[in-house]
């Protein structure tokens, strides 16, 4: 066997040992979740490991038994998944480009506007049904279980606070309605409250409820997922680079295979 098919063969197998605790996290969470939030990751975690379990099984095959149909269909799904991984690359960059926290004055924390960032984002969290499980999602990771625990913090200590984008949207009033700070998750309206910022009517001070169905909530949310797909974005590239490797190692075994079979009847002679 060529030392491409060796490669191949070695890269898959290590890949195919690599999914099955992604599918056994799968399962486990299939059957021990008891919120909305595990239950919407545990489908995405088991197809993926089987996508990853069924294609490195292929080229670990194709490569070892030089089954030369089945290394051109492992060929074929890893140009389709370069492919895919380039365009969500190029796609997350461009959707998170925009938006930023607007620096308060004499305050440690920034507030989040949701117009500021993109269109997509926008409809996305402005979707009732997907709001509703992020929410969820929000509630049963207790968000704001820190500053609700911490409901005795002086007024000048809780402002110089750097709150998590997640925290100053959703667990306390945009600093543009002017409330009367109580504590951390309790506040007051005063005179001066913006009665037009649709946020300064929606707060409420029942610790159930808070600002989660804020537009500075679904900002906050944004600007965190951001941070995320930035960084995703960036491990994307290191994992494409891997990946086209793979392919063009893949491809080498597989015109080395093309080669060999094509001399056997001659060698035969």
């Amino acid at each position: 066997m060529g030392c491409s098919n060796y490669l191949v063969a070695i890269l898959n197998f290590i890949t195919f040992l690599l999914s099955i605790p992604i599918l056994g996290a799968g399962i486990w969470l299939k059957r021990h979740a008891s919120t909305d939030c595990e239950h919407y990751l545990e489908n995405p975690v088991i197809a993926l490991a089987i996508f990853l379990l069924v294609v490195s099984l292929a080229g670990v095959i194709g490569a070892c038994c030089r089954v030369n149909w089945l290394l051109w269909v492992y060929l074929l799904v890893m140009f389709i998944l370069i492919l895919l991984l380039t365009i969500f690359t190029i796609f997350a960059f461009v959707v998170t480009n925009k938006g930023a926290g607007e620096v308060i004055s004499n305050k440690g924390y920034k507030d989040y506007k949701l117009g500021d960032y993109s269109n997509w984002l926008q409809k996305r969290v402005d979707n009732n049904k997907n709001w509703n499980r992020i929410k969820s999602c929000l509630i049963d990771g207790k968000v704001c279980q820190s500053l609700v625990d911490e409901k005795n913090t002086p007024a000048n200590q809780f402002f110089a606070k750097n709150l998590s984008p997640i925290q100053s949207g959703c667990c306390k009033p945009p600093d543009s309605c002017k409330f009367q700070y109580v504590g951390p998750t309790t506040w007051t309206k005063t005179s001066t409250t913006d009665t037009t910022n649709p946020d300064c009517n929606t707060w409420s001070n029942v610790q159930t409820a808070l600002c989660y169905d804020c537009q500075s909530c679904k900002a906050g949310v944004l600007q965190n997922l951001k941070g995320h797909w930035k960084k995703v974005a960036v491990i994307n590239i290191v994992f494409l680079v891997f990946l086209i490797i793979v392919y063009s190692i893949g491809c080498c075994a597989f015109r080395s295979n093309r080669w060999d079979n094509s001399w056997k009847p001659y060698n035969g002679r």
